[in-house]
Parts: C-alpha cells; structure tokens; sequence
C-alpha cells in the first residue's frame, strides 16, 4: 500500500542520513560502559520485540515477506536476510539510527512529517541505495536496546492513546452532559416560550373578552341611561300632569272658596244693613221723644243715620244684579256700620249725660232741702264711729282696713263692674259672627300672656309687643287670624277685662306652683299697667276680688249671708263637690301675693316714663303697715307676710332702709306673738317660716335679692 511504502521509505531514508549512522546509548554512564560498547555485543533481541513484531506483521505484505525470510531457519525472529548491498558494520548504524528515529518519531508530529518529507528527498536524490523492492521490505534486526526503546515508544504511544481515547470519551462524555445540558435548558426555554405564547394568547383572549364585556356593559349602560331618560321624561310629564291637576284642583278650590267668600260678604252686608237700619230707627225723633235732647241734636243724628242708611243701600245696590260684594264695598259698609255705632254711642252718651244733668239738678234741689236735717245726724254719726274705733285702738288692732283702703277697694270693684257691664252685648253674642269675634279676641288677649317665661327677654319684648298693640286697636295675628279690637266697638273693653283677669290668673296658677314666673309676669303686667293704666285698675280690681287680703281686708260675715257665698268672698274656691283643702287655698293666695309683691318693685325696661312705677313700692309699705295694724289671722297672716318679704323685702331695704328696720323689728317683737297666739299646733309651718326669716334677717341685718330676679343681662338675651 503506499502508506507501507511511505513509511518504509522514511525508515529507509532515516538509516541512511547522517543522523542514522550515531548509536547513542542514553544509559551507558550508568552500566559503567563504554560509549561504543553497545556496537560490539552481540546481537539478541529485546523482550519488547514481539510490540515492533506484531505491528510489523499487521501488514500482510510484511508477515510475507517476514515469513520468505525465515523459511528456511528453525527460530523464526533469530536470524534474518541482509542484503549485500548492506555491510555488518552498517547494520548497527542503521538499527541505531533506527532506533533514534523511532525513538524520535513519537515526541513531535511534525517532526515526523518533516521526515517524511525529507525522506522522500532521499529516495529522489539517492536512488542507488535501494536495490529491489524487496530491499524495502526487510526486517533489519536492532539491538536489544534499541528494540526496548522502540517497545517503550510503542508502549507510550498506546498509552497516550489510551489516555487520549479516555480523554476523548471524558470530552464527549461531557459534550454528551452539556449537550443535554444544552437540550433540556433549551427544552425548558420552549417550554417557557410555550407558556408565555400560551399566555399572551389567554392575554390577548382576556383583553378581547374585557373588550366584549365592556362593550356590553356600555351597550347595557346605554340602554340603562335611555331607560332611566325615558323615566325621567315620563317622570317629568307625570309631575306637569299632576301640577296641571292640582293647579285645576286650586283653581276650583279658588273658585269655591270665591263662592264661599262672596256668599259669606253678601250674608254679613245684609246683616250690616239690617243693624244699620235698626240703629237708624234709634235716631228717629218720635223714638227720641222722651230724651231730654234738644231737637237740633236729635235732627243732625238723624240726617246723619239717613246718610248712612244710603251709603249701605248704596253698596247693597251694586250687588243685586247677581255679583258678590267686594272687599272694598264690605269695608264702605264697615265703616258706615261702625260711624253708625259711633253715633249712636254719641247720642246715648249726649242723653245720658243730659238725663244725668237733670237729675243731678234734682238731686242737689233735694240735697239743698235735707243737707241742714241731715248735718246734725252725720256729725253724730261720726263723733260715734270716732269714739268706738279709740275704743278699739284701745283695747288692740283694727278688725277691717282703713276708711281711704276700703273706698279705693270698693272704686275699683265699681270700675271694674262697670267695664264687665260695658261689654255684656260682646260678652253673650247672639249671631255667630260676633261670637267669632269674641273668641278671636279672648285668644288674643290671654295667649301671649299664657306664653310668658323666662326664656330671653327678647321673647317677653315681643310679648309685651304684641299685647300693646291690641290695646293700642292695631290689628295683630293670632291663630293665623288677624284681629283687632276696633272691629267692635265694646272690644276694648272686653280685651282689657279679660287681659287682666289673665294676669290674676297666672299668679294664682303659674306662680302658685313655680315661683320665679312672678318676674317675668310682673314685668310685662308692669309696662301695660304704664301704658294703658285702665289694665292696671282692672288688674287690681281682679286680685282683690280673688285675694282680698292683697287689700289687706278681711271681709265680715254679714247676717243672711250663707255660708258657702262667704267661702268665696274670702276667696276660696266652691263648686259641686265643695269647699277647696286649706292648702290648696294657701297655695292660690300665696302665688297671687308674690305677683303683687313683684309688681310693686319691677318697671318696664323700655318704657316711656322712666322713674315711675304706676303702682310702686309706697303701696308695698302700706299694705305692709296696714297688715301689722290689723288683727292677725290663723295661717293666712303669716304666709301672706313670709311671701311678700321673701319676694320684695330686699326693695323695700333699699327704699327705706333704717324705717324698714323698724317695722321688722315691730313685726318680730309684738305682731309675731300675736300670730302665735291666734295658731293652732297643726298650723305652725308657715309660722316657722316668718320666723326663722325674721332672725336671719335682723342678725345679718340683710335680706337677700329673690330667686328668679331678672338681671341686666337677661335683656340682652
């Protein structure tokens, strides 16, 4: 084969280069030899030489060519064929430089292959050292440690290749480990790529179905918003239906309450007219024959009647063709019907005051003829009455107030009688109209006075307000209803009456059982007694008719009075089931004593007259004196006197100071034991009361202010 023929040639051409011809022994120093020993020993072979054998016989043209060598010898490898053209002395040149290429082959691969090149250089150049092909094929027999050397290089070369088959199975064993290596991270990228294709295609599923699903909910949240516009619009036409309707039902209602109110001031113009008619007859001369008018006056009120009596027939006239009377036709015939009154009131009062003359004239013609028979008696009388009451004074106390107390009593219960009787036609209407008239005036009357209270005085402001001007004939709202007391001409009247029996009442109940109300009740009682004094007098009138013991009087029992009508005169309370309890009938003098005591001492803040009290603190001290100078009585003496000064005895201090003193200590040292005296054991608490405030008073020598006082700061409230 050419590679044999290669390497046989390269074997050749070694031999015979100058480097073939050196036998060098690398061990010689260490056997102790000669350098050239080795050349002259004898030929044996080494026991490395059946490694160089059997590669040699690998080939089939060496074993051949080995074997024709040998046939003839009985030890095959023992001797061999040297051809002629190669001398003994060559040989061993030629093994060693054998030896040495052998030894040398394996070090360096590029050695070798500049061998090979240079040995084919030798078989050009030399051509004579080859004489047959056979030549090329001959075994020249080295020495034995040469053929070592040579059994060592084989030795080591398969070594390395054994290291180096092992390194490569090592290599593509961890080629195998980092290709699988390789293959399962690239598994795993697929893997990954997968899912994540595998997720942006659920992604891109989610964001289609998000993007349906919010289409859907817009196309549902359209059709929402059209349903809820499509409400809202039937909403809307239902509310302007309904307004429609209810406006239809307001103007119906307009309209029948137009009816209603129309027929009402028809029906009130013809009753106008029939008691303007009535009162003109009042006018008539032939009425008015036994007055003692004169014919002038009776001819000017009865023109004027006539006129009046037109100007309703006037108004009555407009409305007969079937149209209801205005509000201005019904305020023309008010005004006609009410200058109608007012004339007559005139007339009556010119012939009352004429009859009155008339008999006054009589009465003093009369009065001239008894005054000398009847001057001798009335000294008489009175030198009488003069030597009984020192004959009194004598032996104690009085027994009833003073002649001046008991006239100024007595002029107010007239007073107050008079003003009952002025009103009887408003007090017992007998058509419905005045009936509702009077009702709207009571309400008007004695509800602000119900809503007094302590609250701010910006509330009683308003109060007092609002009752003065019902008094002043303003018109004023109550119940929603406007009122005024010049709808009426006994309306003044009625409302002072009854406004001032309402302030008694609230003493007797509101301050009976609370009794710091009496301020601010007192307060308001206060600034209409300054403005309107008549209120005062009826005031006044009503709580000694309730209380007369805020006289001070003790009315006696006269003969055939029963005893029931006594009870009230002394001002308990009597009905169907009898006579009220002691302590209820304590309490009621207690709460309208403590009103009297509070109105005494306070003003109305923003009234006109500043420094003047209507009814002040002088009657306090002479109700006070007149008290001490009258016989006490069980129980009601000494809680009368304990209310009075609890509530105004700290004023009275302060007015009179060191007088005051003096009639306290008179009221402890003599008047006290008098109270003792006339009480029974049961009846002792309010005894106690006066006199454990009479002590405390004169030891500190100081009352103390009331509880419920109204302060400067509560006007600002």
């Amino acid at each position: 084969m050419p590679a044999e023929n290669l390497r046989w040639g390269t074997l050749e051409a070694l031999k015979n280069s100058p480097k073939g011809n050196i036998s060098f022994d690398p061990y010689w120093s260490e056997r102790g030899e000669h350098i050239l020993a080795g050349c002259k020993e004898a030929v044996s072979l080494s026991s490395h030489c059946g490694v160089i054998l059997e590669r040699i016989s690998s080939s089939p043209l060496q074993r051949s060519s080995f074997l024709g060598s040998s046939s003839g010898d009985s030890s095959p490898g023992l001797s061999e064929e040297i051809p002629a053209s190669v001398s003994s002395r060559g040989s061993i040149p030629d093994v060693n430089s054998k030896h040495t290429t052998l030894s040398a082959a394996p070090s360096l691969k590029t050695e070798r292959e500049q061998a090979v090149s240079d040995v084919a250089k030798d078989e050009v150049s030399e051509p004579d050292d080859v004489s047959s092909p056979a030549s090329q094929h001959a075994i020249s027999l080295l020495s034995p440690k040469a053929m070592e050397t040579a059994g060592c290089i084989i030795k080591f070369e398969e070594e390395q290749r054994a290291k180096a088959k092992m390194a490569l199975k090592l290599r593509q064993e961890m080629q195998e480990k980092l290709v699988a290596a390789v293959a399962s991270s690239e598994s795993e990228q697929l893997k990954r790529f997968e899912e994540l294709m595998e997720l942006k295609q659920r992604q891109e599923y989610q964001s289609m179905r998000d993007m349906m699903d919010r289409e859907t909910k817009e196309s549902i949240g359209r059709q929402e918003k059209l349903k809820e516009e499509q409400r809202h619009r039937m909403k809307i036409m239902n509310l302007r239906l309904r307004e429609l309707e209810q406006q239809r039902l307001r103007e119906a209602e307009l309209e029948r309450q137009r009816q209603a109110d129309g027929r009402e001031r028809l029906r009130n113009l013809n009753n106008i007219q029939e008691e303007v008619l009535q009162l003109n007859q009042l006018l008539e001369p032939s009425t008015q024959a036994k007055t003692d008018l004169p014919v002038t006056s009776l001819s000017s009120y009865s023109t004027r009647g006539n006129q009046l009596c037109s100007q309703v027939s006037e108004v009555v006239r407009k409305t007969a063709e079937g149209d209801f009377p205005s509000v201005e036709d019904m305020t023309a015939a008010e005004r006609s019907l009410h200058e109608m009154r007012a004339l007559i009131r005139m007339m009556q009062e010119e012939a009352a005051k004429a009859q009155e003359k008339k008999k006054k004239d009589q009465e003093e013609e009369e009065a001239r003829k008894k005054q000398a028979e009847l001057q001798a008696q009335q000294e008489a009388q009175q030198k009488a009455a003069q030597s009984a009451k020192e004959r009194a004074q004598r032996k104690g106390l009085q027994n009833s107030a003073e002649d001046s107390t008991m006239k100024w009593y007595k002029e107010l219960q007239d007073s107050a009688a008079q003003c009952a009787q002025s009103f009887e036609q408003l007090n017992s209407p007998k058509d419905m109209q005045t009936k509702k008239l009077k009702l709207e005036l009571q309400k008007a009357a004695t509800i602000p006075v119900s809503q007094i209270a302590s609250n701010s005085g910006s509330q009683l402001r308003e109060i007092f307000d609002k009752i003065d001007k019902l008094l002043s004939g303003q018109v004023v709202v109550s119940g929603g209803k406007s009122v005024s007391t010049s709808q009426h001409p006994q309306g003044l009247d009625f409302v002072a009456y009854k406004l001032a029996e309402k302030f008694v009442k609230q003493g007797e109940e509101e301050v009976a059982s609370h009794h710091e109300a009496a301020f601010p009740i007192a307060v308001v009682a206060s600034g209409v007694w300054e403005r309107h004094p008549r209120v005062g007098d009826l005031i006044l009138a009503h709580l000694h008719k309730k209380c007369p013991y805020a006289v001070p009087h003790y009315p006696p029992m006269k003969d055939g009075t029963p005893v029931e009508e006594y009870q009230r005169i002394l001002g308990y309370r009597v009905d169907d089931s009898g006579v009220e309890g002691q302590d209820s009938f304590l309490k009621r003098m207690s709460g309208m004593i403590r009103l009297y005591a509070a109105v005494i001492q306070l003003q109305w803040p923003y009234g006109s007259k500043q420094g003047l009290v209507p009814h002040g603190l002088n009657q306090g001290w002479r109700w006070l004196a007149q008290m001490l100078n009258m016989e006490p009585l069980a129980d009601i003496t000494a809680t009368l006197l304990f209310d009075f000064l609890e509530v105004c005895g700290n004023a009275l201090m302060k007015q009179y100071q060191g007088q005051f003193w003096k009639l306290i200590l008179l009221l402890k040292d003599e008047y006290f034991p008098r109270i003792e005296a006339v009480t029974s054991s049961g009846q002792m608490g309010s005894v106690i009361r006066l006199k454990q405030f009479l002590q405390t008073s004169l030891q500190s020598r100081q009352i103390s202010p009331p509880k419920g006082q109204l302060s400067s700061t509560f006007w600002r409230s």
